[in-house]
């Protein structure tokens, strides 16, 4: 995958983030979400590898933003990693 789709991902799961994260904070807070940022389908879930099995299920090929609800915290995971 090529850096400038990382960004790209970055940028766009964040911006999807901040659009939606008032349904999710403060009663999510500490979960995490993955965003599929083509579709902008979002999957919540406990734990990381939650949140990118269900994302997978639907999106099998995708890389995903994800984010922990609540935090400053995020990271951007690409299926290959799990």
């Amino acid at each position: 995958m090529k850096n400038a789709d990382m960004q790209k991902i970055g940028a766009e799961g964040q911006k999807i983030y901040e659009e939606i994260k008032s349904k999710y904070e403060p009663a999510q807070n500490g979960k995490y979400l993955a965003i599929e940022v083509d579709s902008k389908d979002v999957y919540l879930a406990n734990s990381t590898v939650e949140a990118v099995e269900l994302a997978k299920k639907e999106h099998p090929n995708k890389v995903f933003y994800i984010v922990r609800i609540g935090f400053d915290y995020v990271e951007t995971m690409a299926n290959y990693f799990l």
